[in-house]
C-alpha cells in the first residue's frame, strides 16, 4: 500500500483464489478501506463456479496492466500464485479458445463421471495428459478434456509450441519479500486469528450451505483456499472446532514454507 501510493502505482491481483468474489476474509483480500485509498484491479472479479486458468489470468493482466499505463500509473502486481508470474513474464504456449458450450458439457461430463471416472475417460482419447495429470485434480483434467474435444489435439501439443513472450515494451521489477522462517510462521498464524475474529467462519458456513444446496460445485477452485476443509469439516461435526483451527494454520504455514521455497528456486537475482 505505502509502495504504491508513493509511485502512484495501481495494485493488481495475482491470486488466483483472490479473483473471486466469495470468502474475501479466507482468501485475505484487501479490505474495502484499503481498496478505496488506492485502485485495486483483479479482486473478486469472477464468480464462484467458474475457473480460471494461468493463460486467462495472464490476459486479464495485461489488459490492466496497459490500462494502468494508459493512466500514467505504475501497475504492481502482487500475490502468491507463482505460475501466474512466469506466465506473465516469460509467456506460455498459445493455447485456444474453448467454446461455452464444449466447456460446459465438460464441466457436467465431469460432475456426472466423478474424477476416477473423468480420468479413466480422458486416458481414452488423450493417453498423455491422463498420463501426466493428478486423478483427484479436477480443474487440470476439465482443461485437458476441454481443449481435445474443442480441438481435436491434445493439450500435451499446444504446450509443445513456441512461448508466446510478454510483451517488449514491459521491464520488470522483481521484490520477493522473505522473512525469517520463526517470523513467517508466527504472522500466519496470526492473520488467521485476526481472519477468525473478522468473521471468517460465517463465510465458511455460508459457502458450504452454497455447496450443499448445489449453488456451487463441491469442487470449486475456492474450496482449497488455506483452512476452508477443516474449518467446513468442523462445521458439519466432522472434526473438533480447536483441531480445525490448529489443522487450518498448520495448512497455512506449510502452504508459506512452499511458497517460499519455490519463488527462491524460480526467481533468482
Amino acid at each position: 500500500m505505502a509502495e504504491a501510493a508513493a509511485r502512484n502505482g495501481v495494485i493488481i491481483n495475482a491470486d488466483s483464489l483472490q479473483l473471486y468474489d466469495a470468502l474475501p476474509l479466507l482468501t485475505a483480500q484487501p479490505s474495502p478501506q484499503d481498496k478505496a485509498a488506492i485502485p485495486h484491479r483483479l479482486y473478486g472479479v469472477l464468480k464462484p463456479d467458474e475457473r480460471c486458468s494461468a493463460a486467462q489470468w495472464r490476459t486479464l493482466a495485461i489488459r490492466e496492466i496497459d490500462a494502468a499505463h494508459s493512466a500514467g500509473r505504475l501497475p504492481i502486481l502482487t500475490g502468491g500464485t507463482g505460475f501466474y508470474f512466469k506466465a506473465l513474464m516469460e509467456g506460455l504456449s498459445p493455447l485456444p479458445d474453448v467454446p461455452p458450450p464444449v466447456r460446459a458439457e465438460t464441466m457436467a461430463l465431469q460432475k456426472e463421471l466423478g474424477n476416477p471416472a473423468f480420468h479413466a475417460d480422458l486416458a481414452k482419447i488423450d493417453p498423455v495428459m491422463a498420463a501426466r495429470l493428478n486423478p483427484n485434480d479436477t480443474q487440470r483434467l476439465v482443461r485437458a478434456r476441454e481443449i481435445i474435444a474443442a480441438t481435436g489435439k491434445s493439450l500435451a501439443h499446444w504446450q509443445s509450441l513456441p512461448v508466446e513472450p510478454p510483451p517488449a515494451r514491459y521491464v520488470f521489477e522483481l521484490v520477493l519479500v522473505s522473512p525469517e522462517r520463526d517470523v513467517l510462521y508466527e504472522r500466519c498464524n496470526a492473520r488467521f486469528d485476526v481472519m477468525m475474529k473478522n468473521g471468517a467462519l460465517d463465510e465458511v458456513r455460508n459457502f458450504d450451505r452454497d455447496i450443499q444446496d448445489e449453488k456451487v460445485p463441491a469442487d470449486a477452485p475456492l474450496t482449497h483456499a488455506l483452512g476452508f476443509r477443516p474449518l467446513q469439516a468442523a462445521l458439519r461435526g466432522q472434526m473438533p472446532m480447536d483441531e480445525a483451527l490448529e489443522k487450518a494454520k498448520a495448512e497455512t504455514r506449510q502452504y508459506a514454507k512452499r511458497q517460499v521455497t519455490w519463488f527462491r528456486h524460480q526467481f533468482k537475482p
